[in-house]
């Protein structure tokens, strides 16, 4: 059964989680929207719209693209790349994007990344702009799948795709991977890493013996491989896949004889009931292996290991650590896993293995809106420690800054999108350059997930990156001008009183903001303590007076002291943005 689904409105605590999850981040005036919303309401607006494929990346050289049509000048590839990742990040902050589906653009591009933080890909390894690209089409091609009347495009067929995908066979050696002289790497990772997995982590039994990865062992790593040996990047993308329009890699040989696909007989295991994949003999061109059978028994393999009920539920752990929560302990995980996973893989299976439905019945239950208790272990709201690229993106978007227009200015859009991600390298995160083939650790390291972004280093250079966007006399290509962001967002009657403008930013900026009070007595139902809320005011109202929160309402009643009041400002915004709390999504 679908998760039970909250029904209520959502008003501003609960909106703001939703678009801190599933987007990357939101204006005031989006979250105050969605606040009158239903979850129902709202996700429909955020998943439910029809959206265009983004613009084609263009060279700043030219003014054209390079993608489809191939660089007019291979020396600058590695340019190129760059350019590639500077595009994404534009998609990301919907730059261009009407205000209408500013939000729904910035969801999808949210499954798209969570694609690319399972699907892993590392620059370095695959080192072409444009199979970094088409596997970025690939993913948004497969994000909305509940959009697409074809039944085909779910997350299943995807794996499939993904197998042949130029970049996955450059970066775990498809290309190498030959009868006669196998290379298991793709197999192993396609078992441990993108399909089945090897079971929950922290719950798993002693293995058996060697070669016992606990749901696959090594025999059926090693007949993995075989099914997926013969094939080659095709550098020209000169072969594209009838369903998806894309480019992809084809077999060594030709396609009526791939030379190099291993065709015989494929023995699986007893984890997988002892199966044998083998050639379709109607697919076989004089005995040979063509294009087409190879691909069949990577079609027959995904389906094998799809059949497994353990499959669905280790797609559905690597959704929800994205979107809700990573349990860091054996009985977090355990009491999610019964109640929570079981019933999300059910979903996914019975719409055909579509991520969207689960993931849209996620983001509307009851159970991503709860705070039973407020303890750490069961309250959803802050249960993640925002990345480099939400908590960068997502202080961008809540401050309405924009990217320049890619097609009009597009030096300047590319000299931006470097500059942010410069900023996320700097905070830990080397955008598509993750350590190892399993990804960002954060994702997927039992059982520190998401934690894994916080290092006495790397929380200093978030505390900087605010200091340095939000300060005036601080250099730094994108600045926030907080006086003309408060006069412009906040009503002048809360903007007046130094309480109240504090706990209406509380509101919107911190995840957790219920029954603020800075009676320390009265503070028991608080989730911000006042001692907290205490002194976000204290460093925004200063010493000033003997009565510094009435100088300061007369004076932004008068007006007539821009500069020291935007200072005062300033003052606010740096002590609540470099919180811990402001570090929670």
């Amino acid at each position: 059964m679908p998760l039970p689904e909250y029904s209520g409105t959502l008003g501003i605590k609960r909106a703001a989680h939703l678009l801190r999850r599933a987007t990357f981040g939101a204006t005031k005036n989006q979250i105050d929207t969605f606040a009158s919303l239903t979850p129902a309401q709202a996700i429909t607006q955020l998943f439910r719209q029809t959206l265009a494929d983004p613009p084609l990346p263009l060279d700043p050289l030219t003014g054209q693209t390079w993608v489809t049509t191939g660089p007019a000048n291979d020396d600058r590839e590695f340019e190129f790349q760059d350019f590639f990742k500077g595009w994404f990040i534009g998609q990301m902050m919907s730059t261009g994007v009407s205000p209408a589906q500013s939000l729904a653009w910035s969801a999808r591009e949210k499954l798209v990344l969570f694609l690319h933080t399972h699907f892993t890909c590392i620059q370095s390894k695959v080192g072409n702009s444009r199979s970094m690209y088409f596997q970025n089409q690939l993913f948004r091609l497969f994000a909305l799948d509940a959009l697409n009347v074809d039944p085909d495009i779910n997350f299943k067929k995807l794996t499939v795709k993904v197998s042949v995908d130029n970049a996955m066979l450059r970066l775990l050696d498809g290309n190498l991977n030959v009868k006669g002289s196998v290379n298991e790497n793709y197999g192993r990772e396609l078992l441990e890493l993108y399909s089945i997995g090897r079971g929950l982590e922290g719950t798993l039994p002693p293995p058996t013996g060697p070669g016992d990865y606990i749901l696959f062992t090594e025999q059926d790593v090693q007949a993995a491989a075989k099914v997926l040996s013969g094939w080659d990047i095709r550098d020209q993308f000169t072969t594209i896949d009838t369903d998806t329009n894309l480019p992809r890699g084809s077999v060594k040989g030709s396609v009526t004889n791939a030379t190099s696909h291993d065709n015989t007989a494929k023995q699986f295991s007893e984890r997988f009931s002892n199966a044998v994949i083998q050639p379709d003999p109607l697919l076989l061109s004089g005995g040979n292996p063509t294009e087409a059978s190879a691909l069949k028994e990577i079609e027959d393999l995904i389906d094998m290991i799809y059949a497994k009920p353990e499959t669905a539920k280790h797609i559905c752990w690597k959704i929800y650590r994205f979107f809700v929560h990573a349990t860091h302990t054996v009985d977090d995980s355990l009491a999610i896993d019964g109640p929570i996973i079981t019933e999300m893989a059910n979903t996914f299976q019975a719409n055909g293995f579509k991520i969207q439905p689960v993931i849209e019945n996620l983001l509307r239950s009851q159970h991503f809106y709860e705070a039973s208790g407020g303890t750490v272990t069961d309250d959803n709201f802050g249960g993640i420690i925002k990345s480099p690229i939400d908590l960068t993106l997502g202080t961008f978007r809540f401050f309405n800054i924009q990217l320049p227009d890619m097609a009009t200015q597009t030096t300047a859009f590319y000299d931006a999108a470097a500059e942010i991600l410069q900023i996320v390298d700097h905070l830990g995160m080397d955008f598509y350059e993750p350590f190892d083939v399993a990804g960002y650790e954060a994702y997927h390291q039992f059982p520190i997930f998401h934690r894994a972004w916080i290092t006495p280093n790397y929380l200093s250079r978030r505390y900087n990156f605010i200091r340095v966007l939000l300060t005036a006399t601080e250099p730094g290509m994108f600045k926030v001008n907080v006086y003309d962001y408060v006069k412009n967002t906040i009503p002048n009657g809360i903007a007046a009183d130094a309480r109240l403008l504090v706990m209406e930013l509380a509101k919107y900026l911190l995840p957790i903001a219920d029954n603020l009070t800075y009676d320390p007595d009265a503070d028991d139902f608080a989730s911000l303590t006042a001692l907290r809320l205490n002194y976000f005011k204290e460093r925004f109202v200063q010493d000033f007076t003997t009565d510094p929160e009435a100088y300061w309402t007369s004076r932004w009643n008068a007006g007539t002291e821009i500069g020291d009041l935007r200072a005062q400002l300033e003052f606010l915004f740096n002590a609540m943005l470099q919180s811990p709390e402001y570090q929670l999504a």
